[in-house]
This record gives structure tokens, C-alpha cells and sequence, in this order.
């Protein structure tokens, strides 16, 4: 959805928040939107619309019908795609995100995209006057909820200075890392550490459950050993219960990162020869079925 959001926080003017987010970052406004409803009035945009007036009567919230609508109601446009050809048609598509910009608006895209798509869409965003900061976000379900996010922002230091209200609502921790790309550039390489510590993790479980250790007990050894990396606490049901367990990341999508990543280390002329193991293991279970499934599912098909 497009969400556009104004700042109702005391002894402050007045600002808009638009923000689009789909599928599976849907940013739980179910719950986190409760808190930041105190602070901003929403409203929001999907491109599939029922989605956007079913969150939007969950939150008391309008819903826009294009992202030009809620785009020209908002101070601060927040962006949350599945991909850059999705970015690239809300932005520039009729009735497109830029066509709703004016003067002095900030536009973050928190999609996880290529850098090259941030420099793409980057002219169109600022030929009217607005400021485009590439602003992504990392953290579990748990810390968006909690709004305890981390996010990674390249660009305007001006620009962020104006829309930080609105990112403290949502993050705990907020890196500024530089030029326009930076943040996008930030998310790939942590997206890639995320993927290879889910893929080690599946082929470690999967070693211990066939060699005898019961999955439980093998998990919580890892939980709680030198390798028990915040991703390995929270994705504990995941694992242990995949078949209960919500669908947190798509391995289609993880086959999208992994694409990103390496198309970028290609060009940069940094090698990653697990981050192509990586690929070439999800693209495996893909092909067997498993992309609608969490990203988890790559243990199931290493049991074969």
C-alpha cells in the first residue's frame, strides 16, 4: 500500500507520510500502526486496492486510489515493493508516485532493490523539487512491530533530517552511510549475510537431525552456541514448526536478493562464491515447489 500519514505530535507543524509497502513487508500496521497512528493520520495505497481498504479499516485509516493521490497528500512518501520493476511502474507508471511530488517532499524507498534502480528513478523524484533517500529496513516481524527496525539510508542529509520523525517511529537504530545508492548497496550486502546464515543453518540442522540429534534439541544448541545469531532466535518456529509457522520471506524472494547481490558484485568486481552456492540452492528448491514457502523451507529440501 501507499500510506500517507500526517504528524499530529504537539508543538509540531503539520507533515505527511505516504507509504507503498507489499506482500510480505506489509510493515504489520495491524499492530505497529495502532502506535504510529498517534502520531500521523494514514492513508494508503496498494496496488491490489482491497488490500489497502481492508488495513485501512483495521487502522481508521483513508485509502488513497493511486500513488499520485497519496503521494501529493504526504510530506514524506515512504516506498515498500517486492522489486524494482514494481518500483519502477509506481514511481514512473501512470498516475505514478512522481506525478504526486512538489517542492520540498522526501520520497524513501525502502524496497530491497539495485542501486542502479535508486540512480534510475532518482531524476524523475527530484525534477519537481523533492528529495529521493534510498532507506531500507532490517530487522524480524517482531522488531517491526515493536518499531525497533534497523535502516540504512544513502542520500540528502537534509532530506533525512526532514523525515527522521517518521523513521524514529519505525526504526531503533538509523544509519546514514553517504550518497544516493548507499543505503540500497547496505541492504544487499546484509541480505547477503542474512541468506547465507539461513543456508548454513539449514545444512547444519539438516546434518544433525540425519546423523541422530533430535531437531529441537540440535536447534536450541545452536541458539545458544558461538553461531547463535539474532536470525537464528527468531527464526526458531520457522524451523522447528514450518508447516504453523507464518511465511516471513518467500524463497522466491530470496532468489531475487541473491540475484541483486551477485549482479552487483559482478559489476564492483567482488567475488562471492557461497552467495552463488547460495543462489543455485534456491533456485533447487524453487523449482521443487518451495518458493511461496518461508525461506526456512530450504531445510526441507535439503531432507530430500
Amino acid at each position: 500500500p501507499l500510506l500517507s500519514n500526517r504528524e499530529n505530535t504537539p508543538g509540531r507543524h503539520p507533515r505527511t507520510d505516504a507509504r507503498a509497502h507489499l506482500r510480505h513487508l506489509d510493515i504489520q500496521c495491524r499492530r505497529r500502526g495502532a502506535e504510529v497512528g498517534d502520531l500521523f493520520e494514514v492513508t494508503l495505497y496498494n496496488r491490489t486496492i482491497e488490500r489497502a481498504r481492508a488495513l485501512g479499516s483495521q487502522l481508521g485509516a483513508a485509502v488513497s486510489d493511486s500513488p499520485a493521490e497519496a503521494a501529493a497528500a504526504a510530506d514524506v512518501i515512504i516506498s515498500i515493493l517486492a522489486d524494482d520493476a514494481a518500483v519502477r511502474s509506481s514511481y514512473l507508471g501512470a498516475d505514478g508516485l512522481v506525478e504526486g511530488l512538489a517542492e520540498g517532499k522526501v520520497v524513501l524507498e525502502m524496497s530491497t532493490i539495485d542501486p542502479s534502480t535508486v540512480a534510475e528513478i532518482r531524476p524523475a523524484v527530484e525534477s519537481g523539487g523533492a528529495v529521493l533517500l534510498d532507506a531500507p529496513v532490517s530487522g524480524s516481524v517482531s522488531l517491526v512491530e515493536a518499531g525497533s527496525l534497523t535502516i540504512m539510508v544513502g542520500g540528502d542529509e537534509g532530506g533525512l533530517d526532514a523525515a527522521r520523525p517518521v523513521l524514529e517511529a519505525l526504526a531503533a537504530k538509523i544509519y546514514h552511510l553517504g550518497g544516493s545508492g548507499n543505503g540500497s548497496t547496505m541492504k544487499l550486502a546484509v541480505n547477503g549475510l542474512v541468506h547465507a546464515i539461513n543456508q548454513a543453518l539449514s545444512e547444519a540442522l539438516v546434518l544433525a537431525e540425519k546423523a541422530g540429534v533430535p531437531r529441537e534439541q540440535a536447534y536450541e544448541v545452536f541458539a545458544n552456541s558461538a553461531a547463535g545469531a539474532p536470525f537464528v532466535a527468531y527464526k526458531t518456529q520457522a524451523f522447528l514448526a514450518p508447516d504453523t509457522t507464518p511465511v516471513a520471506f518467500a524463497l522466491d524472494l530470496v532468489v531475487k536478493d541473491l540475484e541483486l547481490i551477485l549482479g552487483l558484485a559482478e559489476r564492483v568486481g567482488a567475488p562471492m562464491p557461497q552467495g552463488d552456492t547460495n543462489l543455485a540452492a534456491a533456485r533447487e528448491a524453487v523449482r521443487r515447489g518451495l518458493g511461496q514457502r518461508d525461506m526456512s523451507a530450504l531445510a526441507e529440501a535439503l531432507r530430500g
